[in-house]
């Protein structure tokens, strides 16, 4: 399956993550993604354009396209699963996200503009 072929290779899913809360440049996606080499960066980058899950913007930045937020929203479900698994793994995890690296960005089941899933 294709989709699974793109989302499986390693930092996919990670700049989709990244880009959740809105456009960023290469640098700062680099950043948030842990500095993953900037050959790898761009590699997956041209791959997940070449996929329509975002685009580049005319300043440079990446977003997510219509296609890219529909794949963010079909991975709440995981991410809210990942917070239980590591807060059974470690309790002491369940007291923090996992934002550590986004800056602030909506928690892992936020679907809309900011607001959680399911409440105004």
């Amino acid at each position: 399956m294709a989709a699974l072929d793109l989302f499986g290779r390693r930092w996919s899913l990670r700049i989709l993550w990244e880009l959740r809360a809105g456009p960023l440049g290469f640098r700062p996606l680099q950043k948030r993604c842990d500095d993953m080499s900037s050959s790898v960066m761009r590699q997956r980058l041209t791959e997940l354009l070449d996929a329509r899950v975002i685009h580049q913007l005319p300043d440079s930045r990446y977003e997510l396209t219509p296609l890219g937020q529909e794949a963010r929203h079909a991975l709440n479900p995981l991410a809210r699963w990942a917070e239980h698994w590591a807060a059974t793994i470690d309790p002491h995890l369940a007291d923090r996200t996992d934002d550590r690296s986004a800056g602030g960005a909506p928690h892992a089941d936020t679907v809309g503009e900011g607001s959680p899933e399911g409440k105004p």
